[in-house]
Formats: C-alpha cells, structure tokens, sequence
C-alpha cells in the first residue's frame, strides 16, 4: 500500500529541485550502499526517501521502494531488512521506467546488448517492430532474446512491409491480390500467437506505399480478433495528411481495434498551426468510440530517406523536389545523416553540396538519391536491409509540437537508434528538459504518466509502467534539476545526463554515466500469446 509521508517533507524535496541546493553527493551515496558483491545474493533491494512519481499521473510523493528480480513488493515508509541492498534517493525522483513505443534501437541488438543509448535516458523497454518493418518473426525474436538477452526488455510489432514482401517478393509495386493477403493473414496470425502486440505500417515507405486501405483492413481484422493494436506511419504526414488521418481512422472503425499514429507530426509548411484542428479530429474519432492516440518525439526534423517525400518516387521530376524544398523540408535544413556511396557528403546540407556541385538544390537533391541506387537491380533494391542514404530534415514548428505533447492521449517515443538523429539519445531527457523544466507545459507527474502507463496502455503491456506493489521492478532514478539531453545534429551520439540509477526486472544496468554488466531484459509478449511458440 502506498503511504505517503508528511506534506512537508513533499514541500521540502520540491525546494530542493527548484533551487538545487545541498545534496548529498556521489560518494556519499555510495557508502550508504551495500558492498557491490553483494548485489547478487541479495533478496531484496530498496530504494529509500525518493521523490516517487508512480506513472499514473497522480501527484508525487516522498517515501521508499522494496523490489526483487521479479517485482516491486513494497512501496511507503519502509524499514531496511538485513542484508537488503540500499539505495539512497534523496533529492532524485524515482519513476517507471520508461516505455519507448516507437524504437528501433534492435539494429545490432544482437551484438550491443547494452543499448545504452536508450538506457542511459531511463529507457527499460522498446517496442520495435514499426514503421511498417519487422526484423523477423516473432518466434525468432523470442529465440533470440532467451539465448541472448539484451540490458533492457524488447515488444514488438508485425511488420506488414515486412509480411508483404515475404509474400510478393520483388513484385510489391501493386495492390495484392486476395490470395496473397490471405497469405499475409497467415503470416501475421502466426506472429500473434507468437506475442506480436499488433501491426504496424509504413504507408509512405516502399512496400506499404503500395498497398490498399483495404488490405491493411483485411489485416488489421486479424490482429483485432487478438486483441491486438494497430500503429501506422500514416501514408502522407504533410501534402496529404488530411487523408491520410482519416484512413487510419477508417482502419480502426472497420477492424474494431485500437488505432495509434506513429511520431505524429505537421510536416509541411501549409499545416503549420493547424495541431488545435488535427486534435479535434481525433477527439471527434474518440467520440465516436474509435480509440485512436497518437506518440510523438521532442524534436522540429526528422530522419528517413531522400526518397521518402517523393510518393511517385520519380527521381526525375524537378517540380516535385523543388516542391519538396519549399514546402516540405529548405534545402539548408536537410542535412545527410548517412551516404553510403559518398560518406564525405555526411553532414553536409542540400544547399551546401548544391553550391558544391554548381547545381541548383532540386537538381542536386534528385541527383544524390539517382547515384545512391545507381547500378542496383530491383531485386537488389527491394532486399535492402537498411537504406543507403539517410536525410534529417526541419519540417516541423514547435508550437504544434507543444501543442500535440500536451494533448492527452499522447505518449512520448524517441523513434531513434543508435545512430543518425540525436533523438536515439536524447528524446527523453528532452522532453522532460523543455517541457517540465523550462517551459512548464507540464508537471513532472504528467510527462512521466506520458512516458510510462500511458505507453504501456497505448501499446498493450500489462503490469509494467507504473510504481505499483506486483508490478515489475523497471525503475529509473534521476535529478529533475539537472536532467538533459547532449546529443545534435552535430554530435548525435553524445549520452544524457542526469539518470542516477536505471533498473531493468530489478537489476541495475545504469549507474554514475555507465552502463553495467547485467542482461535482464525481457521479451514482452502481445495479449495473442498462446504461452508457446508456433
């Protein structure tokens, strides 16, 4: 049972973050924890006099956290057993731990268990799976995870890019005939059973660019009958974004399921300011009975490929990259994040190679993305693992992206890696930075609510996301005062700062800047799971 200690002691630890007076230092919180060796026969941890923030949105409190391996036992004024290990959280906030529902931090996963990208910005579990792509069944995730498991838990998504081209091969540039939808169902009801959460789509990516609102309804009906959800990367979120929101609106009145847009975003210099209009048309849906919810990152660009904003995917057409420049991304805001043909070109603009070149910014955009591909066969093309240029682009104002952030039914994702956009690094700390700390847009108890139960609700994980007795023990310790992001455009890869502690499934795999040894993540299986592998 949670117990909340006196008002003023509450009073006094809010002093503390607003004016970041003395605390107690590094090596002082050390020797109030047990000896390290310890660590691993010990039963139970304890987590003493922290600011708790337990992820449901209800105001924070000070008091104590026991937790073993397997979950949280006890939370209020708590008394330490013999040989318990202790944790000393005065001055930090501790909170869930985070719950990033649009990652792709698996690229590598099997050879960087660590991730610590993601957990050294409170990051206990990812989903990946998005955008439309699946690195492998689900089975094979399973597998991979149990005989190497990573520092962090792993959910993910059916990729229907991925199930589409392991049904139609190089001929995905076309609709799909019944046959091979049926085939798709097969293909996904596998991944269900097996512990998919849903499916997801890349509607503006090659090969759901392709696809039918229908056959992704046809899909969507399968992971209903699952109980499943389903995310979309919406098939246009600038030129088209209107309706490309009401086809995702449209797949969740028809398969009857819980629909979310993935990084939600104002693309486009025409919908700027529009973010008050776009929410009223989700309120309408929820009206409506559709559950549908959005995630979104901290950030005004995104990364993707050059050819993303091209939806005729003709690398010919003048006016449509100078379209493009003017009204979708300026030619010195879109910046090479990565150029396998000339790596030289990393970091440089469009506009600068432009000038380079003694070309104009259209002619040269069109040209990177022809000498990318160049000399690659469609089969070639169509069995790319991962891009072979990538582009961060400005294309979104931050009065609609506060706007979206507050919006209720939001929960915050980094859609990063380990690697390009500093949003892989940073997103989080970011978020609670600017929004709580600098533009109080929000209470600390609400952003986390954001970063927690609210993304373990909207992706369909159960019993992680809050601070509660029974739940797992996935916990972040952090100073709100100096919480931060350091990774940009320049510098991507630089860790944040301010996480004291991270924990995954009670074992700490973050302290003092550095990750640790332990492996504790977990796989995170969707409400399909039949409790065995198919």
């Amino acid at each position: 049972m949670q117990v909340s200690r006196l008002s003023n002691k509450n009073s006094r630890f809010l002093g503390m973050l607003k004016s970041n007076i003395v605390r107690l230092s590094y090596m002082t919180s050390l020797s109030l924890i047990l000896v390290m060796s310890s660590w691993s026969t010990a039963a139970t941890q304890l987590i003493e006099n922290a600011y708790i923030v337990d992820g449901s949105g209800k105001a924070g409190f000070i008091g104590d956290v026991r937790f073993d391996k397997n979950a949280i036992i006890a939370i209020g004024d708590l008394k330490a057993t013999k040989n318990e290990v202790l944790i000393n959280g005065t001055g930090y906030v501790l909170a869930p731990g985070f719950i990033d529902t649009h990652s792709h931090h698996d690229g590598g996963l099997e050879l960087a268990t660590d991730v610590s990208a993601a957990i050294s910005q409170g990051i206990t579990t990812i989903v990946v799976g998005n955008d439309g792509s699946s690195r492998a069944s689900l089975k094979e995730i399973n597998k991979g995870l149990l005989e190497n498991p990573a520092s962090l838990n792993v959910a993910s998504y059916t990729g229907h890019g991925s199930i589409r081209f392991k049904v139609m091969k190089e001929d995905y540039k076309r609709e799909a005939s019944a046959d091979e939808i049926t085939s798709m169902k097969k293909l996904l009801r596998e991944d269900m059973q097996n512990g998919s959460l849903g499916l997801s789509t890349g509607l503006e990516y090659d090969p759901g660019i392709y696809s039918s609102k229908e056959e992704v309804i046809e899909l969507a009906k399968v992971v209903s009958k699952y109980h499943g959800r389903y995310i979309s990367h919406i098939r246009s979120e600038d030129r088209a974004f209107d309706e490309a929101l009401e086809e995702l609106i449209e797949i969740g009145r028809q398969a009857k399921l819980p629909v979310q847009v993935s990084h939600i975003k104002l693309a486009s210099v025409d919908l700027w300011g529009q973010a008050d209009r776009v929410i009223s048309v989700l309120e309408k849906a929820r009206a409506e009975g559709i559950d549908v919810t959005a995630d979104i990152y901290p950030y005004t660009f995104w990364q993707s490929t050059l050819t993303v904003l091209l939806p005729e995917r003709d690398f010919y057409d003048l006016d449509a990259a100078r379209f493009v420049l003017e009204k979708l991304a300026p030619a010195d805001g879109m910046t090479l994040a990565d150029y396998r043909r000339n790596p030289s070109l990393v970091g440089k603009t469009i506009a600068e190679i432009a000038i380079e070149r003694k070309q104009s910014n259209e002619e040269t955009y069109l040209q990177l993305i022809r000498d990318a591909y160049e000399g690659l066969s469609p089969e070639e093309l169509a069995n790319l693992e991962e891009p072979l240029e990538s582009v961060l682009g400005v294309s979104m104002d931050e009065a609609d992206i506060g706007k979206l952030i507050g919006w209720k039914h939001t929960n915050i994702c980094s859609d990063g890696s380990s690697q390009g956009h500093p949003r892989g690094f940073g997103a989080f700390p970011r978020a609670i930075r600017k929004y709580v700390r600098e533009q109080k847009l929000l209470s600390i108890e609400e952003m986390i609510h954001k970063m927690t139960s609210l993304s373990a609700q909207h992706v369909g994980i159960t019993g992680r996301g809050e601070i509660k007795v029974g739940y797992a023990s996935d916990l972040v310790l952090f100073d709100l005062t100096t919480v931060t992001d350091r990774a940009s455009i320049k510098f991507p890869g630089r860790l944040s700062e301010g996480f004291e502690g991270v924990w995954v499934n009670g074992k700490r795999v973050w302290q003092n800047q550095n990750s640790l040894s332990a492996r504790p993540g977990a796989f995170i299986s969707g409400p399909g799971w039949t409790g065995h592998q198919k």
